[in-house]
């Protein structure tokens, strides 16, 4: 009784400790969860020699992941709303940890598909929690501050991928690998977890109603969004490709593009508060859509190893503080619904485009080449920049 009740007490805002360790207790948290992640994919070619799996084979299995990110979605900001992001991501993250290890241990295919769902479920309840955070922790300190969160999360997102090549050279399996990142993702969470914010809860049913049909500023948000992360989900899955068959790198520059894509959007992530600060929320989404028009096009015009390097340098920055100003546009806005609740709005319709954006890539380039379906992402740029200026609530 006494763990229901802690989670169903009303909450408030007033810090009980400085900006500083609450700025720092979020910022792990991202953390935690990307390297989580990050250690996942970095093992993704091991589970799939263990398993014997093609590549048909593999990539079916691999939407598990993103359905049970999506099928929580209408959930999440609700339990946000419901027990306070503080109880849900301290939960949460022992949970996406637990999970992570569970795919070490899978011998069957539909095995892996249930662990990745499951890390899917986990893996939202932590994103809309600890974007709640965020959002709160920029509204105490009156300057923006989301995107270098999200900065660390690339930041985690390398240092996984690192810890997962050391790991592989020390022969170390999944398991074990996995046990070694979420030992130290518990711990972490057991310090820090007392500084996170309390943000305001509500016991009403009307929390977990139906979810109706976003509109107006949400939906707009969520569009912006959706053009986003379709253009970031085909850096992730197709850069490599790209540069393989259209480039024609060999080797280890067949990762090249790849590469500096995630250094410059981690790169823009932890700069992108300043620039925020000096030239308006709107103007830098609106820059940012034109980078990533520009970058993709020059990549796509002039396909050589070094105009493609820099055209994914481009798309990155571009890339980079949309989805954190979209989240600190929500967190200013005077909306009827909750933090909660919108910021899982927005990131549901967002992450549409994640889920739709790769496979578009290829049917695109099925029909007429990859030239051409990178082309079709690069105008979705040029929306992104022509639907934020028609957003009034965004300064």
């Amino acid at each position: 009784m006494s763990l229901l009740h802690n989670l169903t007490a009303t909450t408030t805002l007033a810090p009980a400790y400085s900006k500083l360790q609450i700025r720092i207790a979020v910022s792990v948290f991202f953390f935690c969860q990307g390297v989580c992640f990050a250690s996942w994919a970095s093992r993704i070619p091991d589970i799939k020699t263990a398993l014997h799996l093609n590549e048909a084979a593999l990539g079916t299995l691999l939407l598990g992941l993103p359905i049970g990110q999506f099928v929580t979605m209408p959930f999440s900001g609700r339990a946000v709303t419901r027990f306070g992001s503080k109880n849900v991501l301290r939960i949460a993250i022992l949970f996406y940890a637990f999970a992570l290890t569970n795919i070490g241990l899978v011998n069957a295919p539909w095995q892996l598909a249930l662990c990745l769902f499951m890390f899917g479920v986990s893996g939202n309840l932590c994103n809309i929690s600890v974007n709640t955070q965020g959002v709160n922790a920029e509204a105490m300190y009156g300057r923006p501050i989301m995107s270098s969160f999200h900065g660390v999360w690339s930041t985690a997102g390398f240092t996984g991928a690192l810890t997962g090549l050391l790991m592989m050279k020390l022969h170390a399996t999944p398991y074990v690998h996995f046990w070694i990142i979420a030992g130290m993702v518990m711990i972490l969470s057991f310090i820090f977890s007392k500084y996170l914010l309390h943000t305001p809860t509500s016991k009403s049913a009307a929390s977990f109603k139906r979810m109706s049909m976003p509109h107006g500023l949400l939906l707009q948000l969520g569009i912006i969004g959706f053009c986003c992360l379709s253009c970031e989900g085909c850096m992730f899955d197709w850069s490599g490709v790209y540069f393989k068959q259209v480039v024609k790198a060999e080797g280890s520059m067949v990762s090249l593009g790849y590469a500096c894509f995630m250094i410059m959007m981690a790169t823009g992530r932890f700069v992108g508060d300043k620039l925020a600060e000096k030239f308006s929320r709107k103007k830098m989404v609106q820059v940012s859509g034109v980078l990533i028009f520009s970058g993709m096009m020059f990549a796509v015009l002039l396909p050589y190893l070094i105009t493609a390097a820099i055209g994914f340098l481009i798309v990155g920055f571009g890339v980079s503080t949309i989805v954190p100003l979209l989240y600190s546009t929500v967190g200013k806005a005077d909306l009827k619904v909750s933090k909660g609740i919108a910021i899982a709005t927005v990131s549901s319709i967002g992450f549409l485009g994640f889920l739709m954006g790769p496979p578009l890539i290829g049917y695109i380039a099925q029909l007429a080449g990859l030239q051409y379906s990178f082309m079709t992402i690069a105008f979705l740029g040029l929306g992104i920049s022509f639907l934020i200026s028609r957003v009034k609530e965004i300064e």
